[in-house]
């Protein structure tokens, strides 16, 4: 009876013993074993998930690492070539190349290879290619920066079971004396525009004032040459001939010049 209690035993220690590794989709396992009293243990095989390893009497562990790409943000309070402080996010998205897990796990720290492998020289990197522009001039040269910080970790990746997608510049926040002394710029060229227009506005009503003035000279001139003693003479012949016509009134005319109607000096 106690030999067979003993190999019941066993027997369920067995059972309780198995392992059976799984690796979830997105992910791929790094299976090893944990020898229990003797053995060598270490590396058994890679799963592609979603997969798992089979039931086995070995002491089985699996380490899973996720292959999707990520985004890895760093956040940098940077000085500007002009010695202004600058705050911005950099999102760098790094993917594992397939069937690398192996590497990923002994070479390079497994599910810390970002910190322990990427995150510093990609911080150097970023510091460098800021420290080269001024505050004000980052955002127009923000795709140069990040296209040579993507240059550089491709460089550096290379020979890696990593895969830089893409790099990009977030949100650049300058201190709030700039940003004020932005708004007042913005507000003063506001005003010299309103300036220019209101300037150009006189300018036309003083071009539609000349304009008039020499009308009026022209229509001057013209009286002057054209309102000769004769003329006036026959106008005021045939304002009388109309006078007379009239049956409302009676109208005395006095002969003051020559031929009986009224006198016209020159102009001149």
């Amino acid at each position: 009876m106690l030999g067979k209690f003993f190999v019941l035993m066993i027997g369920v220690l067995g059972l309780v013993s198995c392992s059976n590794p799984n690796t979830p989709a997105g992910f791929e396992g790094y299976v090893f074993e944990e020898p229990r009293i003797f053995g060598a243990g270490g590396y058994r095989s890679a799963l592609v998930g979603p997969s798992n390893y089979g039931v086995s009497l070995w002491r089985n562990r699996v380490i899973n690492i996720d292959t999707r790409p990520n985004t890895y943000t760093e956040l940098f309070d940077i000085l500007a070539k002009d010695d202004l402080k600058i705050s911005f996010n950099f999102h760098a998205v790094i993917a594992i190349k397939p069937n690398t897990v192996k590497a990923v796990v002994e070479n390079y720290g497994g599910d810390h290879w970002y910190k322990r492998y990427v995150k510093e020289t990609f911080r150097t990197y970023v510091r460098d290619a800021v420290q080269r522009y001024d505050s004000r001039a980052l955002k127009t040269h923000r795709e140069d920066i990040a296209t040579e910080v993507t240059q550089k970790l491709q460089l550096l990746l290379d020979q890696t079971p990593f895969d830089v997608t893409q790099v990009v510049v977030g949100n650049i926040h300058y201190p709030a004396i700039v940003a004020t002394a932005v708004e007042k710029k913005l507000a003063a060229q506001q005003l010299l525009a309103e300036k220019e227009t209101q300037k150009e506005i006189a300018r036309k009503d003083a071009e539609i004032r000349v304009e008039e003035a020499k009308g009026i000279a022209q229509a001057q001139q013209i009286i002057n040459t054209t309102l000769t003693p004769n003329y006036l003479q026959h106008e005021a012949i045939n304002a009388q001939l109309k006078m007379a016509e009239s049956p409302n009134h009676t109208t005395v005319y006095i002969p003051v010049g020559n031929n009986g109607i009224p006198m016209v000096k020159g102009t001149r």
